[in-house]
Order: C-alpha cells, then sequence, then structure tokens
C-alpha cells in the first residue's frame, strides 16, 4: 500500500499550476483530494482528470479575498473529511503589480498579506489542532525565492510572513508526527510566473511531494527546493 494511501488532502490553487500538478500528484498517492479553486468551474478539468485515473475528487470553491468565504472553505472541507484532513497543500497565492520603486500601494500590501499569508495561516489554525490529536499532519505552504525586486515589494514581504508563521509553529510540532515546511517551487511558466520563467510547471513534481513524504524524524520549518530534485 501507497504510503498516502486514502490520506484526505486540500490543495488550494488547484485549478492550474503548481496546484492542479500537486493535485494529480496525490491522486497517484491515493489520496482523497479536495481541490480548490475560485469557483467550480475552475476546477471542472482537474475533477475530469482525476476521476478518469479513478481518484476521489472533491471540488470546493472560495474567494480567499472574502473572510467569510474562507470560513465557509474550511466548513466545507471539515464536512467532505469527516472533519479528517490529513494534507494541506497551502498553494494558491496573487501576484500585484510591478510598481516603482516606492510606490507600491496599501492596497497591494492589504491583498497580497491577505491571500498569501493571513489566509494560508488560518487554514493552517482550522486544521493543525486535528492533526496533532490523530499525531499525523503534513502542511506544506508554498513560499518564493523572490529577492531583491523592490517592485515586487508587497508579494515579497506576504511570502516572509508566510515563512515566519512557519518558522514560530515548530515548538508546538516539536516531537509529533505533524509536519509544517516551506516550498520554493521555483521561478516557473504559470500565470503567476509569467512567461519568461525558467521552468516549465512540471518540473515542480517529484519536488513537490518531498515534504509530505517526510518521515516524522526530519522535522518542521525547513525550505525545500523543488527545482533542487526536477
Amino acid at each position: 500500500m501507497k504510503k498516502l494511501q486514502k490520506k484526505w488532502a486540500l490543495v488550494t490553487g488547484a485549478s492550474r499550476g503548481v496546484g492542479l500538478r500537486v493535485a494529480k500528484a496525490l491522486a497517484v498517492e491515493g489520496c482523497h483530494v479536495i481541490v480548490h479553486s475560485r469557483n467550480l468551474n475552475n476546477t471542472r478539468e482537474v475533477v475530469t482528470q482525476l476521476t478518469e485515473m479513478g481518484a476521489p475528487v472533491f471540488p470546493v470553491a472560495a474567494e480567499l479575498e472574502s473572510a467569510e468565504a474562507v470560513e465557509d472553505l474550511i466548513q466545507q472541507v471539515r464536512n467532505i473529511s469527516a472533519n479528517h484532513l490529513d494534507i494541506l497543500f497551502n498553494n494558491a497565492a496573487i501576484m500585484t503589480p510591478s510598481r516603482a520603486l516606492f510606490e507600491p500601494t496599501i492596497e497591494d500590501f492589504t491583498r497580497s498579506y491577505l491571500v498569501n499569508s493571513i489566509v494560508p495561516a488560518k487554514l493552517c489554525d482550522a486544521f493543525l489542532p486535528g492533526m496533532l490529536e490523530r499525531d499525523w499532519g503534513r502542511i506544506v505552504n508554498v513560499t518564493s525565492g523572490i529577492a531583491d525586486q523592490p517592485n515586487l515589494m508587497a508579494y515579497s514581504c506576504s511570502k516572509a510572513a508566510l515563512d515566519r508563521y512557519v518558522k514560530d509553529m515548530i515548538p508546538t510540532l516539536a516531537g509529533t508526527n505533524v509536519l509544517m515546511n516551506l516550498l520554493d517551487p521555483g521561478w516557473l511558466r504559470t500565470d503567476l510566473g509569467g512567461e519568461n520563467a525558467d521552468n516549465h510547471p512540471d518540473s515542480v513534481i517529484p519536488g513537490a511531494l518531498i515534504p509530505i513524504l517526510l518521515e516524522k524524524g526530519e522535522g518542521s520549518g525547513k525550505m525545500y527546493q523543488a527545482q533542487d530534485y526536477a
């Protein structure tokens, strides 16, 4: 039996890019996969693909800039999984517009922090207690290696905040079989990364699964580079 057979997994932003590849890879591993996007139409393709693979797949929709929608998403996932989520892959993110130096707007920072750091943190807060109670769970928070690009300051800072959340959770998770780590997928030719990026989205696998397949002793709070395994 595969290591992740029948584990319940939620992948946010699963309709394309990294999320789509991760959802398919988890299905191959035997997971029950809950795929999230802004609306159900967006996940139609991935649902079809996973269904054709014979995988149990469950679409959910939520606009992550809405606090009410996020709370509804949490409840949907609890209902679908019978409150037994094992794997959380926080992939969904937004990229705000490139701005001239000193010109990022308050809205840029507000939207970036909400979607890229606050919502992933609150999804962790929602599902970590159950994982700790069962003493098994894997959480992957997708971060970025972006640096030295002040024109993308809002995005960069929001990812740094998510990194800090993971680091500060290390003492809580120490000694447990619930692991939370960071994944840098690399610069990919996705809607977020743009057409000039170095790497094809397919290159994120198998690296994106490494933090999920870790043994207990590997611990939490580490950064994994997907391109190291491409």
